[in-house]
């Protein structure tokens, strides 16, 4: 995820477009009061759609053309996101790379370029190539092999095989961003998830104090300072809180987000040392949000975590996890808003009824999606009733 270059000249301008939890560390010393959660203020600085509400562009505006290229986080800057979200890997040289996947064989052509190069679960990693390979490889929608054909995952959006997308590294992301800052005026912030510290580390990879120096070496330091770190992985969120933020005089915001324990994404190692799959189930059981408190800042859980999916248009069962989340502290941000086919539950009756539902009867403090320019227009539009 992260990468340097020379301490931008308008970073201390970049710092501050949501005081989205900047607030939350005197919240958490002070009080654990669902009324105090509610009148924290998310941003200081409006963004053009009236409220304190928060738009992530998930992967950039994903939606519209490949997930991660700068092509898509130029046009989510374009359509008026808050933050852009930058997932990051760590190249065999030690580059901090933007991707979602440990893996590149659902975005690139990896094995057309570098056939013999897989592991024996078949499976490409990006850690076992190094920068300059890596931006041999072309990018595209992400897909699916069958019967020897790719296959898109959402097949109306950007087209496979059209123009031609490469990968980027964290500071190119990053300077790109900031320059926009400079010469639109606007402060998008970054929002910065560390792919599987625990895999990483098991490869002998530091990739979490690479993203954390990456970051200091562009200005974003301190609470209020306009980055957002996120990490799936609870040990290696709390290493940062705990450990490297405190060496390394930072004191960024931390998100813990929220998966479940049959996804099989994290792992730690058991008493003999063997991977075995992390245990989410703590979360959600009582005094989960508490726990979580003691070392971040917010929580980005899956959207059926907050709003059921067997509820109907009559019935929105909202579960109690904002609320308790609220209570101490804790800013709240679902995952993932999407227009596609399937991807809008039964319950909604399309995307916009979908974020009213979040955001009026869940009050969450700002979604993930691939499509921002949905959602900030739905903001200017029904933010006064937030």
């Amino acid at each position: 995820m992260p990468h340097p270059s020379q301490r931008h000249p308008t970073s201390a301008r970049i710092r501050r477009p949501l005081a989205m939890m900047g607030v939350v560390g005197s919240l958490l010393a002070t009080s654990t009061s669902a009324a105090l959660a509610d009148d924290r203020p998310l941003r200081s600085i409006d963004p053009g759609h009236g409220t304190d509400k928060v738009v992530v562009a998930h992967r950039g505006a994903s939606g519209y053309l490949p997930e991660h290229t700068l092509a898509a986080k130029a046009m989510a800057y374009a359509q008026g996101a808050d933050f852009l979200e930058q997932d990051v890997v760590m190249s065999k040289d030690d580059q901090l790379v933007v991707l979602h996947d440990r893996f590149l064989d659902r975005v690139t052509n990896v094995a057309e370029v570098y056939p013999e190069r897989a592991r024996d679960d078949g499976r490409y990693y990006a850690i076992d190539f190094t920068l300059d390979e890596l931006r041999r490889l072309s990018f595209s929608e992400g897909f699916t092999v069958k019967d020897g054909e790719q296959v898109a995952d959402y097949p109306e959006r950007f087209p496979l095989g059209k123009s031609h997308f490469g990968l980027h590294t964290l500071s190119e992301e990053i300077e790109m961003i900031q320059g926009l800052n400079h010469s639109t005026g606007r402060d998008v912030g970054l929002y910065v998830e560390i792919k599987a510290p625990w895999f990483h580390q098991s490869e002998g990879k530091q990739v979490s104090r690479a993203v954390l120096e990456t970051l200091k070496h562009y200005g974003y330091v301190a609470h209020d300072d306009n980055a957002v770190v996120q990490v799936f992985d609870p040990n290696g969120l709390k290493r940062i809180h705990d450990t490297l933020q405190p060496e390394m005089k930072m004191d960024l915001r931390l998100v813990q987000l929220m998966g479940e324990t049959s996804w099989d994404m994290t792992f730690q190692p058991d008493a003999e040392g063997k991977l075995e799959p992390y245990d989410y189930d703590w979360m959600y059981q009582e005094g989960g949000m508490q726990r979580i408190a003691t070392y971040a800042d917010g929580i980005g859980p899956w959207k059926p975590m907050v709003i059921e999916d067997s509820s109907t248009r009559d019935d929105i069962k909202v579960t109690p996890m904002v609320e308790e989340a609220h209570a101490q502290g804790l800013i709240v941000l679902p995952y993932t808003f999407r227009l596609d086919e399937g991807r809008i539950p039964d319950w909604a009756s399309d995307y916009d009824d979908m974020l009213r539902a979040f955001f009026v009867d869940a009050k969450v403090d700002g979604v993930f999606t691939d499509y921002p320019d949905r959602a900030v227009q739905w903001l200017k539009q029904h933010g006064d009733a937030l």
